[in-house]
């Protein structure tokens, strides 16, 4: 009886096994593949194997997506999501909000931007919508006024004053890191912050608050968003435990949304 019990037993997780939906997720390595990570046992218990793609650029998980090579993604925003989608011809929809990064102006030269010299170089990402979201923190720190003070889309060319006469430079988002040493000021995404060991709540020499509207979201296409597999992960997502994970391992750098 006992061996029955056993094969039964082994037949049982066979099955569960063999029953188990992948899921392939495509997600910036730091904050969003590491809380993707974190609710995987639980998503495994309902039967999805959550399997997370690292990408380093902000285009391919949204291009992978939507040729259905992966499933869905988890590295943005809503206003970059809408600009994706108007530039490229694409329908990702948003299922769900998870966390906030608030963003953040780091220096390796100065420690107040009351400190920036004249003629300082400036660094800020080069898609639409982080450009824009720089320029604005740079506009509420005082550093330059726009044309529009609510245009989320504002570029160099919108800026009206520039007291300081800073040059600003538009960069790959990824890359910012890494040219922090070469010039007096970048403005940084907070994925890429903190797999730079930076702290924004101790480094970042201006940063957004908390009522950012810049809510990071899991995406998927139309076609996709009430599979069972995409709701249970928001489901895991959307979790106390993971809100309590965000809380303790982040420290404010990273906020829960929901």
């Amino acid at each position: 009886m006992k061996k029955l019990l056993t094969a039964l037993a082994v037949v049982a997780a066979f099955s569960s096994a063999a029953q188990a939906e992948t899921l392939r997720v495509a997600a910036s390595a730091v904050p969003h593949a590491e809380i993707l990570n974190f609710v995987k046992p639980a998503l495994a218990k309902e039967g999805v194997e959550l399997d997370v793609k690292v990408f380093t650029d902000y285009v391919q998980p949204n291009v992978q997506v939507a040729e259905k090579r992966l499933d869905a993604n988890f590295f943005q925003h809503q206003p970059y999501l809408d600009e994706f989608n108007k530039s490229r011809g694409t329908s990702l929809v948003s299922v769900g909000g998870v966390h906030v990064e608030p963003f953040g102006a780091y220096s390796s030269k100065i420690k107040d931007l009351k400190e920036l010299p004249q003629g300082a170089n400036v660094v800020i990402p080069n898609d639409a919508t982080n450009g824009g979201r720089a320029l604005l923190l740079l506009q509420k720190a005082g550093v330059i006024t726009l044309k529009d003070p609510s245009n989320i889309l504002s570029t160099p060319k919108d800026i009206a004053e520039n007291p300081k006469g800073i040059k600003v430079r538009e960069l790959e988002a990824a890359t910012l890191p890494r040219v922090l040493t070469q010039v007096d000021l970048a403005l940084i995404n907070t994925n890429y912050a903190l797999e730079a060991k930076l702290n924004p709540t101790e480094d970042a020499l201006a940063i957004e608050g908390s009522d950012s509207p810049y809510v990071n979201i899991l995406v998927t296409r139309e076609d996709n968003k009430d599979s069972p597999a995409v709701q249970k992960l928001v489901k895991a997502l959307h979790s106390d435990e993971v809100k309590t994970f965000i809380l303790e391992k982040y420290k404010g750098a990273v906020v829960p949304a929901f």
